[in-house]
């Protein structure tokens, strides 16, 4: 028995430079957002929960979560401080390898939230995703290992603390598992096809890493046209960016609207944009869509009603056309009836 945990103690030694750099991963995470910038404040333009925002459009399961925090401003908050504590304890528990096991559990559960939200976002790689990956297999590793000799569960051990005769102290922090060879074995088998499942399922999903075509859904913008309707010269529209960069915003700088064959029988431009009489914005998400001199801003993830003045239009089928500085253009059918 001591060969085997003598054995089990070199093997996660080996491994020290994965845990402090994981760590230091989660913990920077709470570093940056209260000390080199602050992040939390929800009326300041680098607030983190307009990051979480862009995770909105194109997230794996947990999308109606994350709507439903961005439509509740002060809940969001709350989550985002919670969040950032969680990080930097994981990240500190495992620098100091400290309950290494439960902060592995935690790297777990962090990476894959990480992955399922913000796996499909990165304009010139996969940047998201293979954070998310890395960490659910480090967290994996870190957990069979523990923390190795220079660790305060290993010192814990060698001075054979109390808290190390407790049933559930090989669990929660390091040593031994109570467990046959064989069957750890086997979970690690498992655990690390989970692992690979994962990694291959969410970069087929997100990106056709796979098979198939290649896509980036974060390299070019797209807006998505949804109720449109218009009533007493008023012509009301739901527009949401849904792709394209997270840290950009898209720039629409005319608004048209089409007839049948095509023509334009009313524009819309930066002009029109700033006049609050006959150009209003009601934003749903903490993302928010704005006006600037030349145009109309939309953040990635930012869900608005515009409601434009629009001068009677004749019954008929007409189209809807926002066009971006870019020249890129997203359109919607409507009719007057």
């Amino acid at each position: 028995m001591q060969n085997k945990a003598k054995h089990i103690l070199q093997s996660a030694t080996t491994l020290t430079a994965l845990r402090w750099v994981v760590g230091w991963t989660y913990f920077s995470a709470l570093w940056r957002r209260l000390v080199l910038d602050f992040k939390l404040d929800p009326e300041a333009a680098n607030y983190v929960g307009i990051k979480f925002n862009h995770f909105l459009p194109n997230a794996l399961g947990i999308g109606d979560l994350i709507e439903h925090l961005v439509s509740h401003p002060d809940l969001l908050w709350i989550n985002m401080v919670a969040f950032t504590v969680i990080e930097g304890i994981v990240g500190l528990f495992l620098i100091f390898g400290f309950a290494t096991r439960l902060a592995s559990i935690g790297t777990i559960f962090l990476a894959l939230g990480i992955l399922l939200g913000s796996g499909w976002l990165g304009t010139t790689c996969l940047d998201e995703w293979q954070i998310g990956i890395l960490g659910i297999a480090s967290g994996i590793v870190l957990f069979f290992s523990g923390s190795g000799k220079w660790s305060l569960d290993n010192y814990l051990l060698q001075k054979e603390h109390k808290l190390t005769q407790k049933r559930l102290f090989p669990w929660l922090f390091s040593g031994t598992l109570p467990w046959s060879e064989r069957k750890q074995q086997k979970t690690v088998l498992f655990a690390s096809i989970f692992a690979v499942f994962v990694a291959l399922g969410t970069n087929q999903y997100f990106h056709g890493g796979v098979w198939g075509e290649l896509h980036n859904l974060s390299k070019k913008p797209k807006l998505e046209l949804s109720e449109v309707q218009y009533d007493e010269d008023v012509l009301s529209v739901n527009v949401m960016r849904v792709e394209g960069i997270d840290v950009y915003g898209s720039f629409v700088t005319e608004i048209s609207v089409l007839n049948e064959e095509g023509l334009v029988v009313e524009s819309l431009t930066s002009e029109d944009f700033n006049s609050e009489e006959n150009f209003k914005i009601v934003n749903h998400y903490v993302a928010k869509t704005k006006v600037n001199q030349q145009s109309l801003m939309l953040p990635l993830g930012a869900l608005a009603t515009l409601e434009m003045k629009i001068p009677a239009l004749a019954k008929g089928s007409y189209i809807l056309r926002f066009k971006d500085i870019s020249d890129a253009s997203w359109s919607a059918n409507f009719s007057v009836e």
